[in-house]
């Protein structure tokens, strides 16, 4: 399983939330470069990259950001928040992104998103599923919608997306675990395998939102996810660089 720490930008310094709502800010640094890093320094490959300005305004905004992690560091970005247009991509992937997440694009405008995946291929655009009252949730999470994960996620995957990113809104930025049993009925939803693990076909799975524990990274790996997304728990302290070095290591 991937470990893939987060890294959030409003107004070009490094922030989190919880649960989406953007008056709980808190800004760890100043420099998400600094911070990116510190993550290279430790062993990690992977980063997610979120441009919560963008997510708000509907267009991309801190992609020099985006370019200044890509072109100073060798981490492979997965970048979303805001990516509403072809320009938008083009921006994204200019800048160095390896992958980009849609979200709210797969809910408003399917036929652009599935064009993105048909131009620049599934193994470049992740699907954003983030559930929020048991819909899936846009805009930054601050709307609702009408569709409701599973057959959201089922319907992308027939049309050829592979990678998910999936977050329960209500866990994130909660220290208070992830949401294992719901990525377990998604993973089980979206099998076309008959092992009940990763090694059978389907979708790819990164879990995102209430890790808090090394051992919740265990538990994930053991559900089936190709991937987690931890955030919170590494600005905080309950995981450390050191022991996510050491996980790195032993995968």
């Amino acid at each position: 399983m991937r470990l893939i720490p987060a890294i959030d930008i409003i107004e070009g310094k490094c922030v989190r939330l919880t649960r989406g709502d953007y008056a709980t800010e808190k800004v760890y640094n100043e420099d998400p470069l600094e911070v990116a890093r510190s993550f290279e320094d430790s062993g990690v490959e992977y980063l997610h990259l979120v441009d919560l300005d963008g997510a708000r305004s509907n267009h991309i905004v801190n992609h020099r950001v985006l370019e200044a992690i890509c072109t100073r560091t060798s981490l492979s970005v997965d970048f979303g928040g805001g990516l509403k247009s072809d320009e938008d991509l083009r921006i994204a992937f200019e800048c160095g992104a390896r992958q980009i997440t849609g979200g709210s694009i797969a809910v408003k405008d399917p036929q652009t998103f599935l064009s993105w995946v048909h131009a620049y291929g599934a193994d470049k655009i992740i699907l954003g599923a983030d559930v929020k009252n048991g819909s899936i949730a846009v805009s930054g999470w601050q709307e609702g919608s009408s569709s409701s994960l599973i057959p959201f996620v089922k319907k992308y995957q027939a049309a050829g997306v592979q990678y998910v990113i999936c977050t329960d809104v209500s866990k994130d930025g909660m220290l208070q675990g992830p949401a294992t049993e719901l990525y377990r009925e998604l993973l089980e939803a979206t099998a076309t395998g008959s092992r009940p693990d990763a090694s059978r076909k389907g979708i790819r799975l990164i879990a995102s939102g209430g890790v808090s524990t090394i051992e919740d990274l265990s538990v994930l790996k053991e559900t089936g996810c190709e991937g987690a997304i931890i955030g919170k728990a590494l600005y905080e302290g309950k995981i450390t660089l050191k022991q996510m070095e050491h996980l790195i290591a032993k995968t």
